[in-house]
C-alpha cells in the first residue's frame, strides 16, 4: 500500500444514552494510502456512516469518541477544536452524502454554491471561484455550465445533482474523499456513470477515496481493498480480489452469498438469518455469533481480535485465531 494518508488507530466510539455510554464503534483500526480507494461495507447500523462521520468531524451531538484517535496527512483529528475542523473539511478531506437533495441549499444556485467552497477555503476571489466552480463542473462531466452555473437544485435530475455535489467535493483538490453510498438513490444507468466519474477523478486528481455502500457488487467496480464492518467492529479488511474470491469470514461470505447473479435466475436469493443487534442488545462474545452457522461455545463468550492471515488480509474470528482454516 502507498504510504498512509489517513491513519485510524483502535479508535471507539460511543453514544450517551441517559446515564449510559452504548459503544457503537470499538477496536476500529485501518490506513488509507495515498491515492487508494478503500471500501466499507456492511448492512445498516453496521458502522460505516458513523465511521465516515468521525473521520470528518461530525458525529451527532450524543456521540463522542471515546477512544484512540486519528491522523490525516499527518495531522492529528480526532482532539482538533471546531476552527480546526473547519480548516480540515472541504479543503483537507471533503464527502459526498448520499442525497444531493438534502444536502444542497436549494436557495442557492448550485454554481454559486461551488464557488463559495473555493472562496471559503482558498481565499480567492469571486470571479476566480466562479472560473474554478464551472471549471469543475465541466471536468465531472456537466454540460452547458455556464447556463446550469445559475440553476436551482430543484432544476436539476438526480444525476446532475451528484454531480453537483462531486465538483462541490472535489473543487478545492482535497486529498481524501469520502463517498457516503453516493449512488443508492440513482438508477442503473446513471449510478454506473457516477462509478467511472469516481474512477476517473481518482486516476486523474489523484484523490484518495473512501467508498461506503451496503452493496459488494458497487465496491467491487470501485475499490481497490474492502473493509467488512459488522456492530461496530472490522471484521475483515483485504484486497478486493480476495474478498470476493477467498472470503474467509463468515458474515463476508453470507454477503457475497446474497448478490444477485445470471447463475442464481429463478431462485430464491440466499439471506443472513437475524438481523444486526441493537446497541442495547450487544454483549461481549462475537458480535455475530447469533447469526453464525460456524459459532461455538467460545464465540458466544468472547469477542475474537483483528488477526493477520496474511500481510495483506485481516479477520476477527475464532477459526483464523490460530491460523485455522478457511470458512
Amino acid at each position: 500500500m502507498a504510504s498512509a494518508l489517513l491513519e485510524i488507530e483502535n479508535m471507539e466510539v460511543a453514544f450517551m444514552l441517559g446515564n449510559k455510554a452504548y459503544p457503537a464503534l470499538q477496536q476500529i483500526s485501518f490506513k488509507v494510502g495515498e491515492k487508494e480507494t478503500v471500501g466499507i461495507v456492511g448492512e445498516s447500523g453496521c458502522g460505516k456512516s458513523l465511521t465516515s462521520l468521525s473521520v470528518m468531524g461530525l458525529l451527532p451531538e450524543t456521540a463522542a469518541i471515546t477512544k484512540g484517535g486519528m491522523t490525516l496527512d499527518g495531522k492529528p483529528l480526532a482532539s482538533g477544536s471546531a476552527q480546526e475542523w473547519s480548516g480540515v473539511r472541504g479543503k483537507l478531506v471533503s464527502m459526498i452524502f448520499q442525497n444531493p437533495m438534502s444536502a444542497l441549499n436549494p436557495l442557492m444556485p448550485v454554481g454559486k454554491q461551488i464557488a463559495e467552497m473555493t472562496r471559503t477555503h482558498l481565499g480567492v476571489s469571486k470571479q476566480e471561484g466562479k472560473r474554478l466552480a464551472l471549471d469543475m463542473m465541466g471536468r465531472v462531466g456537466l454540460s452547458r455550465v455556464d447556463r446550469l452555473y445559475d440553476d436551482y437544485p430543484h432544476q436539476l435530475s438526480g444525476g446532475m445533482m451528484q454531480r453537483i455535489m462531486i465538483a462541490m467535493a472535489l473543487v478545492c483538490s482535497p486529498k481524501l474523499l469520502i463517498a457516503d453510498e453516493p449512488t443508492t438513490a440513482l438508477d442503473v444507468t446513471i449510478q454506473a456513470q457516477i462509478l467511472d466519474l469516481l474512477r476517473d477523478m481518482n486516476r486523474e486528481l489523484g484523490t484518495a477515496i473512501l467508498f461506503i455502500s451496503h452493496d459488494l457488487g458497487v465496491i467491487r467496480e470501485v475499490c481497490d481493498r474492502v473493509i467488512v464492518m459488522y456492530a461496530g467492529y472490522i471484521v475483515e479488511d483485504a484486497p478486493v480480489g480476495d474478498i470476493l474470491e477467498r472470503p474467509k469470514h463468515p458474515y463476508t461470505a453470507g454477503l457475497l452469498q446474497a448478490l444477485p447473479s445470471v447463475g442464481k435466475r429463478g431462485r430464491p436469493l440466499y439471506t443472513i438469518p437475524g438481523r444486526v443487534p441493537p446497541l442495547a442488545d450487544r454483549g461481549t462474545g462475537c458480535p455475530f455469533a447469533g447469526r453464525c452457522p460456524s459459532a461455538t461455545d467460545l464465540c458466544e463468550a468472547v469477542a475474537p481480535e483483528l488477526t493477520e492471515t496474511s500481510p495483506d488480509h485481516r479477520v476477527r474470528c475464532h477459526l483464523y485465531a490460530d491460523g485455522g482454516r478457511a470458512v
